[in-house]
């Protein structure tokens, strides 16, 4: 049954169902522009939920995820870009993933985790807050050999809620990035290098 209910709502996500609203963005909003499938059977895919999604997502696992609910209900977006990466696009989509990062910066956001390593990977990971307790936003942008993912997150969530939200949304690119925040927690020798 759980297994079914994750598959309804990545259903609904990849059905369309989410609506592009005509709001201001929200404060943890990253926008990440357009992208174009690579091609040559390179990885492509887009998920964007927002809140009146996540809400029915919500209701659908309320019974048997009471946490996953309540998390789902305070989170306003969820963004996952993940573009696979060829010799025609490796340049560009590593300035685009700079360029993010560099705007994130100049927007003060805050980087806590940085990390180059030695299979190719570079993930950074920022956070803007919301009082003393809670994330506004988290964006990641995450370069390996095979594909640039870019994870943004809107609403009230913990850091350590963002693995729950993959879970029960079963959004793998999330599942890894709460992964990032665990590591950071248990190693502190790579947070806020840049």
């Amino acid at each position: 049954m759980k297994t079914t209910l994750r598959s309804i709502s990545v259903a609904l996500a990849l059905a369309g169902l989410a609506v592009t609203a005509n709001a201001e963005p929200a404060t943890g909003f990253v926008d990440f522009g357009k992208f174009s499938p690579p091609g040559k059977g390179a990885e492509f895919v887009e998920v964007q939920l927002r809140s009146n999604l996540l809400s029915l997502a919500a209701g659908i696992v309320a019974k048997e995820q009471p946490e996953a609910a309540s998390l789902l209900r305070s989170v306003e977006m969820v963004q996952v870009r993940v573009i696979g990466i060829t010799k025609d696009n490796r340049e560009e989509l590593t300035q685009r993933m700079e360029k993010i990062r560099t705007d994130l910066d100049g927007r003060n956001w805050e980087r806590n985790v940085s990390v180059q390593g030695k299979k190719g990977e570079d993930v950074a990971v920022f956070t803007k807050t919301r009082g003393t307790e809670a994330l506004a936003g988290v964006a990641i942008t995450v370069k390996d050999e095979k594909n640039l993912v870019l994870v943004n997150i809107v609403g009230d969530i913990k850091p350590e809620q963002i693995t729950a939200l993959g879970e029960s949304l079963d959004i793998e690119p999330l599942k890894q990035a709460g992964a990032v925040f665990k590591k950071d927690k248990g190693d502190k020798g790579d947070k806020g290098e840049k």
